[in-house]
């Protein structure tokens, strides 16, 4: 989906703009997503060339591979990031992404029961996700 999507967090102290394509949203029930986003989290994926940021971002290195921000004046996450991959940002600070399509959750089966998702989207387990990823074991 290529188009313009402009985005800030709850204060406005931060904008975030992207300018290309994004993925459809997933939504990721790992025991790290679940304590960052209360239960899930979603977002939708960028190339770093697209995005582009002003602002007070918080940093935290929440593994060995892969940083979480967030304003500092407000606290709204605003993109999850593996080392020099994709930004996956989250999808509420932009308007623009309502119509933006649930297309994936990951960790399927340690979702909690209160955040069923409805649709036709891919659900992968926690066995499946981590076959080929042995560095996340355990999440």
């Amino acid at each position: 989906m290529a188009r313009e999507m402009k985005g800030h967090c709850l204060c406005g102290a931060v904008t975030v703009t992207v300018r290309g394509p994004v993925s459809g949203v997933w939504a990721c029930h790992c025991s790290m997503c679940r304590r960052w986003g209360g239960a899930v989290t979603m977002g939708m994926d960028t190339a770093p060339e697209h995005v582009s940021f002003e602002g007070p971002v918080a940093r935290y290195r929440s593994s060995s591979f892969a940083e979480r921000t967030w304003c500092e004046r407000c606290g709204t996450h605003l993109w999850f990031r593996d080392d020099g991959k994709d930004y996956e940002l989250s999808p509420g600070i932009f308007d623009d992404a309502r119509d933006v399509p649930l297309i994936r959750e990951v960790y399927i089966d340690r979702a909690f029961a209160c955040v069923p998702f409805a649709g036709d989207h891919e659900r992968v387990t926690r066995a499946d996700y981590e076959s080929d990823k042995p560095y996340l074991e355990g999440l």
